[in-house]
């Protein structure tokens, strides 16, 4: 016989599951952020092989990372895919391949179609109906940010395509914010290391992000802290990884949530908070997570906001049409 849970059962489970990680020891876990840091940086390895051997991703100055060449194994029963790349930083195609394509494909995992091998991807089955390629400049673990970034930059080269997809999911907002997304994903990190081997698997690097000065409260787009390859031996030194996210509010906000960290700077929090124009009260003792939670809710869905008035702006200046796609089963992207 199946078991059938209720959907708010597998909800809270989906909430829990990084809270029980850390009670159960697999994720390396501190009191204070710069202990949490300490505890958790990438080592030497993990950076040697992303930046020398076959991996999934590879080194990007502008968005940390895009599509690199490997096997990983994520496919059915755990078995392996062909997820390889262009020498454009597209995903490999093949349908109606060196025709003139009119569509490109901007977005996270989803538009990247991790899970499934080069020539599985719903881009290739769109080909297949229009007659002409589809480019996909997808890449798993983006942001909405980052790929509205990449979106600016390959609609810029000789690649640009009348027609935009800019794909929408989930955390994506969250990402948005963050300077360098490997501090939030460590357990999943150390997943992957145990099944592919060590750096296979390793992104979330620093990358271009957009933040609030909460001393104005303007939403500022930001370049990424590593933009050279070599550079990228810095994540590997506890101090200096301090220094550069120890301001990086949204990150903090995300490790509270999950028990990783015990407290936040609350008068950043009511900075943000006013800027936000939500009435929290984040007075209580011990902090609330469900105050916490709301304002990691409106921050992103601001920066959002902010990246889905200037898309428009950039691809009818030159001429294109952009589709925004939403598949989120996270609180409904705001208006």
């Amino acid at each position: 016989m199946r078991l059938r849970f209720p959907r708010w059962i597998l909800a809270l489970l989906f909430w829990l599951t990084p809270a029980l990680a850390v009670v159960s020891g697999q994720t390396k876990t501190a009191n204070s952020f710069s202990d949490y840091v300490r505890a958790n940086v990438p080592s030497r390895e993990e950076v040697d092989v992303f930046l020398n051997e076959l991996s999934w991703a590879q080194f990007d100055p502008d968005v940390g990372y895009i599509m690199g060449n490997y096997m990983p194994r994520d496919g059915m029963d755990g078995s392996s895919s062909f997820s390889t790349v262009q020498t454009n930083g597209a995903r490999t195609s093949f349908l109606y391949k060196g025709r003139p394509g009119r569509i490109n494909t901007y977005g996270n995992s989803f538009t990247q179609c991790h899970q499934v091998s080069d020539g599985e991807t719903w881009q290739e089955y769109l080909a297949a109906h229009l007659g002409e390629p589809i480019r996909n400049f997808g890449m798993g673990g983006f942001g909405t940010y980052q790929a509205y970034r990449r979106m600016l930059r390959e609609e810029e080269t000789e690649d640009s395509a009348e027609y935009v997809m800019l794909y929408i999911w989930g955390d994506d907002h969250i990402r948005s914010l963050l300077r360098c997304r490997y501090m939030l994903i460590g357990s999943w990190n150390r997943s992957q290391t145990s099944k592919e081997g060590v750096g296979r698997m390793f992104h979330g690097n620093f990358w271009s992000n957009i933040e609030m000065d909460l001393a104005t409260g303007e939403l500022q787009e930001n370049d990424s802290r590593i933009s050279k390859p070599e550079n990228l031996y810095r994540m590997t030194d506890p101090d200096w990884m301090i220094e550069n996210l120890q301001d990086d509010l949204a990150l903090q906000m995300g490790l509270f949530l999950r028990g990783a960290i015990a407290g936040l700077d609350v008068a950043k929090l009511k900075q943000l908070s006013r800027h936000l124009k939500l009435s929290l009260d984040l007075d209580e003792e011990p902090l609330s997570k469900t105050a916490v939670a709301t304002l990691l809710d409106g921050y992103p869905f601001a920066a959002t906001q902010s990246i889905l008035m200037n898309a428009p702006s950039f691809t009818a200046k030159q001429d294109k049409k952009l589709k925004i796609i939403l598949l989120d089963h996270y609180p409904p992207t705001p208006p």
